[in-house]
Order: structure tokens, then sequence, then C-alpha cells
């Protein structure tokens, strides 16, 4: 199989992404697509539950390049949300009361020049605000310096990639350094009370696994990282996410490169789980890509799988009652969110 980096600008290449995820993995394996799998279990079409949460990507732009990001995101990325999008974001989300939660991801979105505002206007509404944020954002110069206390101004649930409680493993993913100033922003969000019993400032933090596996028991792995960051850091946080990495972008390219694709997708297969089909985040999120566009999840918003025609595409044409009557969108990388526990951008399902 050809690499991605064949093709010139690969991660940008959504269409070729699907085929290697559609094919049958070098046609020595047959999988079942998620859609047959989903028949056997009586479960076909998946329709959604209720729309909570309105998940909106400000921006591509990051000031990391991490391996294993679905996002493609760094600080060389220029797509970045105008104001006017946040604005038809904001008046969906006065349309339809139901969406409780406002999960504000990237990029780094601290890094959107509107971000401030979004966040303020989301607070008049007293709806919730997540912003997912990468830590060393936060450390970086003077001016973010000052969000840790903007969040907490507005209670803004601070969602935290740490791949590790360790510098060499946190590192190796996400770069030299990362992990010294990551504990640094966190330790400035202990002493603002997040993560502190009763503080009403929440901290979580999320795991993706270094390698071509799946998560190891949340439950267990949250233990192991309160124990060890407290012992050796004085930090405290609420919850761990383990999230599952999906075989899209980045990380595709990562398991093509070591010849891993084939083996990944099958340990996704076997270890479908219709147990976890019930919480799948895109039963309940609408995501909204930079530029506007609509999709079931920011995964399928980054092979570009838009919604059903028919439903509107565009969160100006954002229609209540279609959207909770669509079918959603399927492919071959929806194992990844069925797996073993199952994975959704609050963690396992299970």
């Amino acid at each position: 199989m050809k690499s991605l980096k064949a093709l010139g600008n690969p991660l940008s290449d959504s269409s070729y992404q699907i085929e290697i995820l559609e094919k049958n993995n070098g046609q020595k394996r047959h999988f079942p697509s998620f859609k047959e799998k989903l028949k056997t279990f009586g479960m076909s079409p998946l329709r959604p539950t209720e729309l909570e949460i309105l998940q909106v990507n400000v921006g591509k732009m990051c000031n990391q390049t991490c391996t294993h990001c679905h996002v493609d995101a760094g600080p060389d990325r220029k797509e970045i949300m105008t104001k006017e999008t946040l604005q038809h974001c904001f008046d969906a989300l006065k349309q339809c009361p139901s969406f409780h939660t406002v999960d504000i991801t990237g990029g780094a979105p601290e890094m959107n020049p509107h971000f401030r505002w979004f966040v303020e206007q989301i607070s008049m509404l007293e709806r919730k605000a997540i912003v997912r944020s990468n830590l060393t954002i936060l450390v970086s110069n003077k001016k973010f310096r000052q969000y840790p206390a903007f969040f907490a101004k507005h209670k803004v649930i601070v969602i935290a990639s740490l791949p590790c409680y360790t510098a060499e493993n946190t590192d190796k993913q996400r770069g030299n350094g990362v992990f010294n100033k990551s504990i640094e922003a966190l330790n400035m969000l202990n002493e603002l009370g997040y993560g502190k019993e009763n503080s009403g400032l929440e901290l979580h933090l999320v795991y993706n696994p270094v390698g071509a596996h799946l998560p190891p028991s949340q439950q267990k792995l949250e233990a192991d990282y309160k124990k060890m960051l407290l012992e050796n850091f004085g930090i405290v946080f609420n919850n761990l996410y383990t999230i599952t990495n999906i075989p899209i972008s980045r990380f595709l390219e990562y398991l093509l490169a070591i010849s891993k694709y084939e083996q990944y997708m099958e340990t996704l297969v076997n270890a479908f789980n219709p147990s976890a089909v019930a919480g799948l985040m895109c039963r309940n999120t609408i995501s909204v890509g930079w530029d506007g566009k609509l999709y079931d999840c920011d995964f399928n918003q980054m092979l570009d799988l838009t919604l059903e025609q028919k439903v509107g595409q565009h969160i100006s044409d954002f229609k209540y009652e279609a959207l909770k009557k669509r079918n959603i969108i399927l492919k071959q990388h929806c194992y990844g969110c069925t797996a073993g526990s199952g994975s959704s951008c609050q963690g396992a399902l299970i």
C-alpha cells in the first residue's frame, strides 16, 4: 500500500484516507463494513437521540504538532473560524435549548482571536463551555497566561491532553519539553481551584495510547494518574478520559509507516462492543468545522464526511427538527469508537 506521503499533501486528502479505510486491508482479511456490523445487531440505521452538545472546531492552528493528532493541527495551519461563523454557532445555540454544552476544540482553541468573545456569549446564555486545551499554550507567553483566570471567571470546563504521567512518554507523543510545561500549566489551574473538591471548577485529563493499541481500563488508569501526579507534583484533577486513537490523519500515516494498519483495524473490529453504541457521541453531538460545515462527529469532520444533504450542510442553515431525524454517516473508522469500553470525547462509554 502506498504511503500517504506519496500524495504531496496527504493529510488533507480525505478521499484517500477513506479509500484506505474502506479497502479489505490488503485483501488478507475481510472486515465487515461498520454498517453491516450494526445491522447484525439490529442497530442500523444509526440515528440521534437528542442534540445536547455543540462541538465547535474554532481552527486548526496550534503551537504543537502531535504525532497522534487527528486534526493535523500545527503552527503552520491557517484555518481559523471567523467571528461571523461563531455568531452563527451562537444563533444555533439560542435556537436549540437542548444544547446544554458547547465543546470548543482546535488546534489550540485559545489561538482563535475571537475565542474570548465566544466564551463570554456562551456564559451569558448560562450554557456550559468546555475548552480542550493542550496546556502548553497556557504558559507560552504573557497573553495566554491570562487564560486560566479567564476560564475560572466563566467556570469553563477544562479538558486537557496529558498522554502520560511521565515526561518520557508524554514528550514522545507531543514533543520535547511538553511534559514540564504541562505540569506548570496544571499547577496554575490548581492554584485557581481547578480540580479541587467543591470549587465548581472542573479539570479533566485526556489519555491517548502511545502506540497501536487500545486504552487500558479508564478507572484503573485514572487511579494511577491521580496517585503519581499528586505524589510527584502536588497536582489534583477531577477525571481522566481514555480516548482510542482513530485511524485517520497523522495516526493513520503512523500505522502505515510501521506496517500495523491492518493489525490495528483487526484489533478494533474484533473488539467491537455493541453496548458502546448507545453512548456514541455522534448521537447527541453536532460537530461544526472551522468553516461552518456540519458533521456528525469530530472524526467525520476530519474526513470531510458532511451530514446528509437534506438536513443542511452549514451552521448558518441550522435545522433543529431535521437534524434530530437524520441518519448518521458511518465508515470503517467508527469501529474505533465502539472497540472495548468504547470511546468518546468524554472518555470510555462503558
